[in-house]
């Protein structure tokens, strides 16, 4: 059950490898869109409203440990955070996110903003803080980000459904300007996990797919 022991150490001597009396569990695919209570949630508001709510997201958040008892919380947001506060207009509809001005030459790549991370994605900060107020001291909140080739895909792809072939042609044609993009997005995204595990981020993820 919740709160029946401190995870927080079971989870960190997973994570060193070191040996455990059982694995911890926890859950991602967005914090629990099989729950009916985060169906309940979603009904009233819109998956980017969710992520950018810190209520919202700490609430969906949690909902998984509160049902489930999960060994540690990951906070509800998208890999897609990043770009947009690079500067890539970000909709995420039913069909899966899109991402407006792909970055497909030399001007988008250098058109791209450098973000604080504390104030253009301070609501991923806030929902940490929350989630770390509500479950207490001994529960693991995870933060996360996508690795910066991921990133990179979708930025240049403007979406992704498995199709990288404009991704992988852009590296072919120009591996120095894709290096540059990666660079950009491996910095930002460096500030992004810092300013996660500054709000109380017990470890943070990075998703490579």
């Amino acid at each position: 059950m919740p709160g029946s022991e401190n995870t927080k150490e079971l989870f960190f001597r997973a994570c060193r490898f070191e040996p455990t009396e059982r694995v911890p569990v926890w859950i991602m695919r967005q914090a629990g869109r099989y729950l009916p209570e985060y169906q309940a949630v979603r009904a009233r508001h819109t998956f980017l409203e969710i992520c950018k709510t810190p209520e919202l997201a700490a609430e969906v958040s949690i909902q998984p440990y509160r049902v489930l008892g999960v060994d540690a919380i990951i906070v509800f947001s998208d890999i897609l955070i990043v770009a947009e506060a690079m500067g890539l207009p970000l909709d995420v509809p039913d069909s899966g996110p899109v991402l407006g001005n792909p970055v497909r030459n030399a001007e988008a790549v250098r058109g791209l903003s450098e973000f604080d991370p504390q104030r253009e994605t301070k609501f991923v900060g806030d929902a940490i803080r929350t989630i770390c107020k509500e479950v207490g001291p001994d529960v693991p909140v995870i933060g996360f980000a996508a690795a910066p080739w991921t990133l990179a895909c979708y930025m240049i792809e403007g979406r992704t459904r498995g199709d990288i072939s404009r991704a992988k042609q852009f590296l072919r044609d120009d591996p120095r300007l894709v290096r540059e993009l990666l660079e950009r997005i491996a910095c930002a995204t460096a500030e992004y996990l810092k300013m996660q595990i500054a709000a109380g981020a017990a470890a943070v993820q990075l998703f490579d797919t």
